[in-house]
């Protein structure tokens, strides 16, 4: 190769591989912007339907929809469930309350009542209850570890020491607080949704012009009713039936001091069979021998397992003869 082109050809690689050089490194910025991810907002979780709008929903479609209906509580609308009586004068109408984790239709009590209570000349409605707050798990408090033993007051740690043991105790102090008192604030909002659904089916009761209005809970659904009726004592509501009734858990106070102290007649229909229940049923009883002029009743009932039909027209029958007592034959 001459001398010419030897010296000419790493000057032409030179200037070949600069400028590709040069190129990279400009380009190389660009790439790094484009993956540096862009601050991305939190998805924001849209709140879990209620357990009983998921019921009320299957129900919805199952029930027939001449009997449905939608009533409003304050920012609540919830179902109910209405047959008037079979007969051109009713004698009034029974607004049944479910118990915790039963629905419009539940199938022990509530389902069997509603339908048949209009074959015996009274109108029934019954009510979806809210899912309460105050029977959620409270939060689980994690213990403190004990504090490590404070060295001796010549050591360097000795400085840390106390203010470690302060803050240790300062929490387990501090805890407890906040979930009794958030306890009691969701009990109160749970009885304050609830009375609100109760109002609403009043006023409808109202509205069909039923003659008489009677408010029949199941299970602590009975609960829930005695303590709106003894808290608010609506003029409307003449009498009062309990159904196994039961008091929720941590609830105050309790159903045996509020059932026996209703100031209208009140019966309390109870399941023999199980202890706890009879033992409830009998503290209802004896409070109700205490005080004077009271119009508090008891009819026991004998469970029939295996035979869930005839015990529940034994519970239709049962309510049906203390809502229309018959007249004493000569």
């Amino acid at each position: 190769m001459p001398p010419v082109y030897r010296l000419a050809l790493p000057a032409l690689c030179l200037s070949l591989i600069l400028p590709w050089a040069f190129s990279v490194e400009a380009a190389d910025p660009a790439p790094a912007a484009t993956q540096m991810p862009a601050e991305e907002k939190p998805l924001e979780r849209q709140p879990l339907p209620e357990r009983s709008q998921e019921e009320t929903t299957a129900l919805e479609r199952k029930i027939p929809a001449q009997e449905q209906q939608q009533l409003q509580a304050g920012s609540d609308t919830f179902l109910a469930l209405w047959k008037p009586a079979n007969t051109a004068e009713p004698k009034g109408a029974v607004i049944i309350i479910p118990g915790a984790g039963e629905t419009v239709d539940w199938p022990q009590a509530i389902g069997p009542l509603r339908r048949q209570l209009p074959n015996v000349e009274w109108s029934s409605l019954s009510i979806t209850l809210p899912d309460l707050q105050s029977d959620a798990i409270a939060p689980r408090v994690i213990e403190v570890p004990p504090a490590p033993k404070a060295p001796d007051a010549g050591s360097k740690d000795s400085t840390t020491a106390a203010p470690i043991e302060q803050v240790a105790g300062g929490e387990s102090e501090v805890t407890d607080k906040p979930i009794a008192e958030t306890s009691e604030e969701q009990s109160k909002a749970d009885a304050e949704r609830i009375f609100a659904r109760i109002d609403a089916a009043i006023a409808f009761a109202e509205q069909q012009s039923a003659r008489s209005i009677v408010v029949l809970g199941h299970g602590t659904g009975a609960y829930w009713a005695a303590r709106y009726l003894s808290e608010k004592q609506p003029s409307q509501v003449e009498r009062f039936v309990m159904v196994a009734a039961q008091t929720p858990a941590q609830a105050k106070p309790e159903l045996d001091e509020l059932a026996p102290t209703l100031k209208l007649p009140t019966a309390d229909i109870f399941y023999m069979d199980k202890p706890m229940d009879r033992n409830a049923a009998l503290a209802r009883l004896q409070a109700s021998k205490r005080l004077k002029g009271s119009t508090f009743s008891q009819v026991s009932l004998k469970a029939l397992p295996g035979n869930s039909k005839d015990q529940q027209e034994q519970l239709v029958r049962r309510v049906r003869g203390w809502l229309s007592p018959q007249s004493p034959t000569n």
